[in-house]
């Protein structure tokens, strides 16, 4: 370490800082230890690193580069992502654990010298607006300048908010190692690739991997670590955008959360044209002195799926990522110092470099299959304050206050686009009751089949379901004026076509929107509440100056007893097989079985039309 790296370190006064990094430089070995401040310079120098190492290369787009993962670490890695906990300690049965001990002389062994020849970087970040009785720190240390580059990207500076520590150990730390590199600057082992969250040490270590999702500690492996200490503390640690509407002619801003597992919508709600926006990924919610909920966006940049966005469906995200800005894409199609993408809506070339490497189309994998022009889970990395609709309470510290709470799933033949619960806890048994089709954001699986994934957050929780359920309830029952709690689903499909557009989420929002401030009144069903025609129908009319018919609308919200039905038995066969789940939520899914039967029976019908109601 030189003297600039060693004054910094000197310069927090914290022994705890002190002691984590001797330890994991004598374990890792690495050649030379760089600590980074919030200087200007500093976020200069790991841009100026990350193309100079080849981790990333500058493209044509001034400000643009592009990374590149393994081709077979391209999503989050569930199965070798462990919770570690002690022998005797019980979570959920569907969350992938491991005995802490055993675990942390793995990863020990794993890191022994990992980092032999290269350099070991410290950096210092903030989860939350700085200065926010939100925000939580959290310590990074990598061999990557990727994953530095990515992280000064999509999180808040710290180091100036560590040296107001006064030297206590309050905060996260994250150990990352992209491990040995192939001859294409991608990880090697991936037999050996291991995410490992130690709770009781309030830490992660993530090691032979690159993909932003496993490496960028302070992401979702972050998410679990706040989980757990608001669980602990009853406050609400959520992966859901934050956004305000802004309905033409209003004059008001409508602040709204959202939970999608990935590739649902999410970030594409959140970009809906015309609106604010604060986040895109993860919230911390607490009860402000008012009794109203507040959210905050834990990060300040969008680390999000490329795949469809195009100037007719997501023309804000696109004319982003076809100007100059600061912006990595990772595992893209590169033509001619180009980015193209799955989706664009453009005319894409025939051959190209990508995740795979040297590509031309018909490429197939060792494995037999067909190589696409770039992966379905490839991203871009930017500010959000790079976006021309960004609200001017992102960093508020206080946060936005929440009036309406969204849950989306990827649904091609049961539910309607969008409904409203009856209350707080139906809202929080919809949130609970999420299943979706599965996507590629995930490694493993079958892409299409249906999983169960409550409030969009089942693969990062870290305390028992039963317990995270209680507190949503509780948090809601501790409010002056909870959030009204709606479900939408843009997937609905019949003969393997989509019957409304991708736009149509405009209308869905603004329905919710006029709810929230009971500007519309809503039909009555055994799920839900759902939109009258007519509102629809003017929100279609003046927002796109489109007619809606009644046939479309009947297409869209009928109400599918059979399918409905089967999906709640499975939620309910689910449910069964987990311990101290609470009764209210029980209630709940008796009570939306009993009315879908009682619907079932009164109308004779398996599909019920809206206007039968």
């Amino acid at each position: 370490m030189d003297k600039n790296s060693a004054s910094k370190l000197d310069a927090l006064n914290n022994t705890h800082i002190d002691e984590i990094i001797s330890k994991y430089a004598e374990l890792c070995k690495p050649k030379n230890i760089i600590v980074f401040d919030d200087s200007k310079e500093d976020l200069a120098k790991v841009r100026k690193m990350a193309t100079e190492k080849g981790e990333e290369t500058a493209l044509e787009m001034k400000g643009h580069t592009v990374h590149y993962d393994n081709y077979y670490d391209q999503g989050r890695d569930a199965a070798n992502t462990k919770i570690l906990l002690r022998k005797g300690t019980h979570i959920s049965k569907r969350l992938n654990t491991g005995e802490r001990e055993e675990c942390l002389t793995e990863i020990y062994s794993i890191l022994d010298g990992i980092m032999q020849g290269k350099e070991m970087y410290v950096r210092f970040y903030c989860l939350g607006p700085q200065n926010s009785k939100f925000s939580l720190l959290s310590l990074q240390i990598s061999d990557s300048a990727y994953v530095l580059h990515s992280e000064d990207m999509l999180y808040r500076q710290g180091y100036e908010q560590f040296q107001q520590l006064e030297g206590k150990k309050n905060f996260f730390y994250f150990v990352h190692s992209a491990g040995e590199l192939t001859s294409k600057g991608t990880t090697k082992n991936i037999d050996k690739r291991r995410i490992y969250i130690d709770l009781e040490g309030n830490r992660v270590y993530t090691v032979n991997n690159q993909y932003a999702g496993n490496s960028v500690g302070l992401k979702k492996l972050a998410l679990r670590l706040a989980i757990k200490k608001s669980n602990d503390e009853d406050w609400l640690c959520e992966h859901m955008f934050v956004m305000g509407a802004q309905r033409p002619g209003k004059g008001r801003t409508t602040y709204f959360t959202g939970a999608f597992p990935s590739a649902c919508g999410k970030t594409s709600t959140a970009m809906i044209p015309g609106q604010k926006i604060i986040g895109d990924d993860i919230a911390y919610i607490r009860i402000g002195d008012d009794g109203r909920a507040y959210a905050v966006n834990v990060e300040q940049g969008i680390f999000g799926i490329i795949e469809d966005v195009n100037p007719i469906d997501d023309p804000l995200i696109y004319e982003t990522l076809t100007t100059p800005r600061e912006l990595i894409f990772s595992n893209v199609l590169v033509n001619k110092n180009k980015p193209y993408w799955l989706g664009m809506k453009t005319e894409t070339p025939n051959e190209g470099i990508n995740h795979f490497g040297d590509w031309v189309k018909g490429t197939k994998d060792k494995e037999g299959k067909e190589v696409l022009l770039a992966h379905k889970n490839a991203r871009y990395t930017m500010r959000i304050k790079e976006l021309p609709n960004v609200d001017p309470k992102i960093d508020d510290i206080n946060g936005a206050p929440v009036s309406g709470v969204i849950y989306g799933g990827r649904d091609s033949d049961t539910s309607p686009p969008v409904i409203e619960s009856f209350g707080w806890s139906h809202g929080v048994f919809i949130g609970a009751s999420i299943e979706s089709e599965t996507t590629a954001a995930k490694v493993g699986g079958t892409l299409g089949s249906r999983t169960h994934d409550p409030m969009a957050n089942l693969d990062f929780l870290v305390v028992p379901l039963g317990l995270y359920i209680r507190n949503h309830l509780r948090f809601g029952e501790n409010l002056s004026r909870p959030p009204k709690v709606f479900a939408t689903n843009y997937f609905l499909k019949e003969n393997g076509n989509f019957i409304n557009g991708k736009v149509d989420k405009k209308v869905w929002l603004y329905w919710m929107e006029g709810r929230i401030h009971g500007e519309y009144k809503a039909i009555s069903t055994p799920i839900g509440l759902i939109p009258h025609y007519e509102d629809l129908k003017e929100i279609f009319l003046e927002t796109f100056g489109k007619y809606f018919t009644h046939e479309e609308y009947e297409r869209l919200f009928s109400i599918r007893v059979h399918k409905l039905i089967e999906r709640l038995e499975r939620i309910k066969t689910i449910y069964e097989q987990e311990n101290d789940i609470p009764q209210a939520f029980k209630h709940q899914l008796e009570q939306q079985i009993h009315r879908l039967e009682e619907a079932k029976e009164l109308h004779k019908k398996d599909a019920i039309s809206p206007f039968d109601f």
